[in-house]
């Protein structure tokens, strides 16, 4: 049901770096995984600024970090899965506010779906461990669409999925990727400026808003 009212109607959010802080999971996953072919552990300030395009993408950064056969990609691979999969809810938190916003659009009758590039094995225990599952309609992981962002694939999925147009349809996210997937879906985007996106500022890549704190949607979405 639309609401005439309000600019939106559905909200995708990116998950790591925008929901959740995962970053100190993902690099002892990282870590462990070289440990395990052989190489030097990268430092989790830098391991921060590979994330955001996925598994693949994530090992292949760390390997060429090493100076490491790009051809051990293949090998890497279910190392890192059984690494990440064993630590993937050790300390694991939600960035303030976000608890708060999701539980407020979900009594306000928005729809809410995650739309990430980690692969989708990792999303539902996450979001089972966090308790707020029940908050979204729909979650896409990056093997759900035959594509992951920067294309607007996903998010175009996402919308058809739920029967919601991309002009009233709203994403979340805190990396390029984001706002580039959906600027090509027709769909505004807020940057948020405390995650990952390769260490480079949010407000670079454009979004139609730049918030500094989740809890800023509250004055967008009312």
């Amino acid at each position: 049901m639309s609401h005439p009212e309000r600019a939106f109607d559905l909200v995708l959010f990116d998950l790591d770096g925008t929901l959740i802080d995962s970053a100190a999971q993902l690099a002892q996953a990282v870590n462990l995984t070289l440990t395990d072919l052989g190489l030097a552990h990268a430092d989790e300030a830098v391991i921060r600024t590979w994330v955001g395009n996925g598994a693949d993408k994530l090992i292949q950064r760390a390997l060429a970090y090493r100076e490491a056969d790009p051809e051990l990609l293949t090998n890497a691979r279910p190392i890192f899965f059984q690494h990440y999969n064993a630590c993937l809810l050790q300390g694991l938190a939600m960035y303030d506010g976000v608890v708060h916003s999701l539980r407020r659009l979900q009594t306000l009758g928005y729809k809410q779906a995650i739309v990430t590039n980690k692969p989708s094995d990792f999303v539902a225990p996450i979001l089972d461990a966090l308790g707020i599952s029940d908050c979204f309609a729909l979650w896409l992981g990056g093997n759900c669409v035959p594509v992951k962002k920067p294309s607007p694939e996903p998010l175009l999925h996402a919308c058809q999925t739920l029967g919601v147009s991309p002009a009233r349809t709203l994403m979340v996210g805190d990396s390029e990727n984001d706002v580039l997937a959906a600027k090509a879906a027709g769909i505004k985007v807020v940057g948020l400026t405390y995650g990952y996106n390769y260490g480079r500022p949010i407000a670079d890549s454009q979004p139609d808003w730049v918030f500094e704190h989740f809890s800023q949607l509250d004055t967008l979405l009312n």
